[in-house]
């Protein structure tokens, strides 16, 4: 689980989000990257249970992000971050394709998984599969454990017209207009605090799994 003096530290970076407050408290930090590359090894040991694309001992040093913002071409000029990232395959956290992500931050957590923002191959890939194999695509999303943990799939970044090479009445053009497929769930304070949270998340990843495979398959 992550431990409450972690939270009390990115608490205490959004209060206070300048370079001379955190060299005071780099100890601070330093402890609690600790705690999620502790959290992150035990996530890794459990998604590995069910997704063998990532491996049981990948080392969480490669999954969990930096508190380090990039502001060069940010007009948002603080220098951290206010929460730890976390993403998960085969690869760490610099995948290409589809991986999972967990989002930890007081009053804001997450879990994700599945594709941001693919490359145009990849992204066109995706929507032929949906095109050609539209009873798996529905087999997979339609779930209703999926439903009733993760809500319906994201359609927030979609285009407005439909792409190229589908006609506009295209039975599944909702989703060929997609630009990112993802599931997403929120998660409280609480279920990241208690002590089965890596258990808990391993076990939502899970129920995300088959689409996971569906986008694989789909850029293979």
């Amino acid at each position: 689980m992550i431990q409450q003096s972690t939270f009390n530290f990115l608490k205490s970076v959004a209060e206070n989000n300048n370079r001379e407050w955190f060299k005071d408290h780099k100890q601070e930090h330093d402890a609690a990257r600790e705690d999620v590359l502790q959290f992150a090894k035990d996530l890794i040991r459990g998604v590995s249970t069910f997704d063998s694309t990532v491996p049981e001992d990948l080392d969480p040093k490669t999954c969990v992000m930096r508190i380090y913002r990039d502001v060069r071409f940010s007009l948002d000029k603080l220098p951290y971050k206010t929460n730890f990232g976390i993403g998960i395959s085969a690869l760490g956290k610099n995948f290409p394709g589809p991986g999972y992500y967990l989002h930890i931050q007081p009053g804001a957590s997450f879990i994700a998984g599945g594709s941001w923002y693919p490359e145009a191959n990849e992204l066109k890939a995706i929507r032929q599969e949906i095109d050609y194999n539209t009873a798996d695509w529905h087999h997979i999303i339609d779930q209703k454990d999926l439903i009733k943990s993760f809500g319906e799939l994201g359609t927030e970044h979609k285009l407005k017209t439909s792409p190229k090479g589908y006609p506009k009445d295209h039975p599944e053009m909702e989703y060929l207009k997609l630009k990112s497929f993802i599931f997403t769930k929120p998660l409280t304070d609480k279920e990241i605090l208690k002590p089965s949270s890596p258990k808990d998340i391993a076990e939502l990843v899970a129920k995300i799994f088959p689409f996971m495979v569906f986008l694989r398959k789909a850029i293979s």
